[in-house]
């Protein structure tokens, strides 16, 4: 009988293990949402997310289900992708530093263009507060269309860009807090600093014991909440911080709670925007084209152009079996700014219809950066398809004439 059960189960493990099933989920959720949001018979379905939990005006936890799946829940796809990093870390496409600082220069290039065409927008406009939304990499997302893309889109590069976004995700939190008026809590921000010394010293000494771990990376992301910073970053923390040995484990235990709980609600709860009437009307204003125009062409360009400088001058190089042409299209899928970009929105602008103008912005920048990194790498697997073809004839019509010439 176990036999049996364990083949008829065995499409659904494959069909788990396949990357492409959640990007494929994660868009599915936001169009979903997105319909649901703005129908008429599902007013609750939008009042849900932002419902209170607990019954208290002090924020000792995220309080609505929109703020723990953004806090609490997205810390385990933090965890996850931080366990990828630190592999690629230790040993593997990001293990040399002329590797390793390339996903940091270009994420420095992904916001200083994008924030320098927005000023070029909005620089007589009176809205320059805006700057910072067009510089975000929603990660969940670039990520889960990375898988759609599925083998055209090289292993190397798909870790390179976890790596980028990451480090976006880091300098938006920076921007926010500095910049929009985030309050950093310092007692909190200390006691946060000291408990992840311990983590780092915990593998420093080699230490197994997993439920201390455990407890100290929770204590770790409630001070980081309480601290007025991004708690949901304490993944990544946490991961670089493990013993190499226990990553193994950790990611087969998160990977498809991950993939097929955390990350269907986090494109849910995040895509429950109600879109203005006059959408297209919002499309051609000076806010509009900035975070547009930033977010599409401002990502690629900044990342192409400062990872280029970063190569020509010998200081970084290109992750293995990679090449500029892919580059770019690796770029293209940075400017899916979404979570952050909207969040940064909220704190950019008071007015509704500016935030409105933004929204539809930053939704419309989603769905050109997934349309063109798609069609880019559909164009280029072909270009490589006829290039092997050619160099596969081109051998055979060789070895003929060897045998011609033979007799």
């Amino acid at each position: 009988m176990y036999p049996k059960i364990k083949k008829a189960i065995q499409p659904f493990r494959l069909l788990l293990n396949d990357s492409r099933v959640t990007g494929i989920l994660l868009i599915t959720c936001t169009l979903v949402s997105i319909v649901l949001s703005n129908a008429t018979f599902t007013h609750n379905y939008l009042l849900f997310w932002h419902k209170s939990i607990l019954k208290t005006d002090a924020e000792i936890f995220p309080n609505t289900p929109l703020s723990f799946i953004n806090a609490a829940l997205m810390s385990f796809f933090f965890l996850l992708a931080g366990t990828e990093i630190k592999r690629e870390l230790s040993n593997g496409e990001l293990s040399a530093f002329k590797k390793a600082i390339l996903p940091f220069g270009a994420a420095l290039g992904g916001m200083v263009v994008p924030a320098l065409l927005y000023f070029l927008f909005n620089r007589t406009s009176g809205h320059l507060s805006g700057w910072g939304i067009p510089t975000a990499t929603d990660i969940a997302f670039s990520l889960g269309i990375a898988s759609i893309i599925g083998k055209r889109f090289p292993v190397s590069l798909k870790i390179f860009l976890m790596a980028l976004a990451i480090i976006d995700d880091l300098g938006a939190i920076i921007i926010v807090t500095f910049f929009y008026g985030g309050a950093i809590h310092l007692n909190y921000f200390i006691v946060a600093v000291v408990l992840y010394g311990i983590l780092l010293l915990l593998n420093f000494t080699k230490t197994k014991n997993s439920a201390l771990y455990i407890i100290i990376s929770i204590a770790l992301w409630y001070c980081l909440y309480q601290s007025g910073i991004e708690a949901a970053i304490t993944g990544v923390l946490v991961a670089l911080a493990l013993p190499i040995s226990s990553l193994n484990k950790l990611e087969k235990i998160i990977h498809t709670p991950v993939n097929f709980i955390i990350l269907p609600l986090f494109a849910l709860a995040n895509t429950a925007i109600i879109l203005p009437n006059n959408i297209w009307q919002n499309i051609f204003t000076p806010i509009s084209m900035g975070i547009l125009l930033g977010l599409v062409v401002g990502k690629p360009i900044g990342i192409f152009l400062f990872s280029r400088i970063l190569v020509y001058f010998k200081i970084a190089h290109l992750p293995s079996k990679t090449s500029w042409i892919q580059f770019i299209g690796m770029g293209t899928l940075a400017g899916i700014g979404f979570t952050m970009s909207i969040f940064t929105t909220t704190l950019a602008f008071d007015h509704s219809i500016l935030k409105e103008e933004a929204t539809v912005a930053i939704l419309l920048a989603m769905c050109l950066s997934f349309a063109i990194s798609s069609i880019y790498f559909f164009i280029l697997d072909i270009k490589q398809i006829k290039i092997a073809r050619s160099q596969q004839m081109l051998k055979a019509k060789q070895a003929n004439n060897w045998v011609i010439h033979q007799n």
